[in-house]
């Protein structure tokens, strides 16, 4: 792993700021999924990657990605900082090969699995039916 510089605390404010769940892009999710009449837990530690959205009976997992941290391809939230360039793409590199491994260790527990990403929650019909799709 790459050393960061000591953390300032400007730096440490900003980073405290994201959060691993309940985020904006998830609360979205859940409340076209609620308002669809499905129901789901939330943050299954057991299962690899610990999904946002779970439906343990059918076996379906849903995951919820920022389009910044998790590298959505072609998307223009998918910028890149300017320092520390080296830093930044192991980081996002990490995170690819992460979700990647995840994603296949699901599919050999016999789960299937949906990425929602950040951009796509602004549309909520299209939300709905993606979801809708993914869950019959």
């Amino acid at each position: 792993m790459i050393d960061d510089p000591p953390i300032t605390p400007e730096r440490s404010s900003l980073m405290a700021r994201v959060r691993p769940r309940d985020t904006k892009p998830e609360m979205i999710v859940r409340r076209v999924l609620h308002a669809l009449g499905y129901r789901f837990r939330l943050q299954a530690k057991e299962l690899p990657g610990r999904p946002d959205i779970v439906f343990r009976p059918r076996k379906k997992a849903i995951f919820v990605h920022g389009c910044f941290w998790h590298r959505h391809p072609g998307c223009r939230r998918t910028t890149s900082p300017k320092s520390r360039r080296e830093f930044w793409e192991a980081k996002f590199s990490a995170n690819q090969a992460r979700d990647e491994r995840v994603q296949e260790e699901l599919k050999a527990l016999g789960w299937s699995s949906l990425v929602i990403w950040e951009c796509e929650t602004r549309n909520s019909e299209a939300l709905a039916e993606s979801l809708k799709n993914f869950l019959n």
